[in-house]
């Protein structure tokens, strides 16, 4: 209770440590301060800088220590990595400092994630461009997991979440290497589900819709959706709207606040499942 008798809100990661990854801008730094508003501690990893194929900039390390900024603000501790998820020694590092400075793990979010090289179709896709969108996507989840999950079998408890898209439960055309990744997120999601029920540890997918690029997270993936579908960027929002049957786009806090569901102590008994924030468009 306060001093003035209100209830004092429960924290819904009050003790908890988590680990996000593509923290620097976009839904990572927007589930990163809500994670941290819930009471928990973090580490924050991004790559901190481009990579050759990506057509766009990605998280650069300034953003990511502008995100760890707002967390800290709220009072968490934190600790930020430079790491690219397909270099395995890289994710074995992250994970070997989050237990060297909080000796536990609690939740994993999966988020790093780039959308193109796209906007072209199947047979025209080269064989790095294919292997930069699945790496990223869908192997550096799985990387993560494999380095991070071992600290949660040990503690008998964790929570994975492996954010997907609306393109692992659907098909878009000249996306074939996205919307193959994520649906493979979503198989891994569902795999390791099973592998580790005996152990308490949890594993979802989060399958957001077409998300509102919020400047406060500097976010641009839908932007970048928008470029390689050759729709005018000026315009991109008000024509994404349109497929939505409730009028609106996504807004990050929506994802957020799943997340923080998914991580929390509330959704225990939910594992190997996909909860989707699209607005009704995969309901179609």
């Amino acid at each position: 209770m306060t001093a003035t008798g209100e209830r004092t809100p429960r924290a819904l990661l009050g003790g908890k440590t988590a680990v996000v990854t593509g923290a620097a801008r976009g839904l990572g730094r927007a589930c990163a301060v809500r994670f941290a508003e819930e009471g928990a501690d973090l580490v924050l990893v991004d790559i901190g800088g481009d990579l050759p194929g990506v057509p766009y900039p990605l998280g650069s390390g300034s953003q990511l220590e502008h995100t760890a900024k707002l967390c800290r603000a709220h009072g968490a501790a934190v600790v930020t990595v430079a790491a690219d998820v397909r270099r395995p020694e890289a994710v074995e590092e992250a994970a070997r400092q989050t237990l060297e400075r909080f000796g536990t793990v609690d939740v994993l979010l999966n988020n790093a994630g780039i959308a193109a090289p796209s906007g072209k179709a199947v047979h025209e896709i080269a064989e790095e461009e294919w292997d930069l969108m699945v790496g990223v996507d869908l192997t550096g989840a799985w990387r993560m997991t494999k380095a991070v999950v071992p600290a949660m079998v040990r503690q008998r408890s964790g929570s994975v979440i492996n954010v997907a898209s609306t393109a692992g439960l659907v098909g878009y055309r000249h996306f074939a290497g996205y919307v193959a990744a994520k649906h493979g997120l979503i198989g891994l999601t569902k795999a390791a589900a099973l592998d580790y029920a005996p152990f308490r540890v949890r594993v979802n997918a989060l399958c957001p819709g077409s998300v509102r690029d919020d400047p406060l997270n500097e976010g641009r993936m839908l932007a970048e959706i928008a470029r390689s579908l050759e729709v005018d960027v000026d315009e991109h929002e008000e024509i994404f709207v349109q497929s939505q049957p409730m009028n609106s786009l996504i807004e990050p806090q929506d994802i957020a606040g799943a997340a923080v569901w998914l991580a929390g102590d509330d959704s225990r008994q939910v594992t190997g499942t996909t909860l989707t924030v699209d607005g009704g468009f995969s309901a179609r």
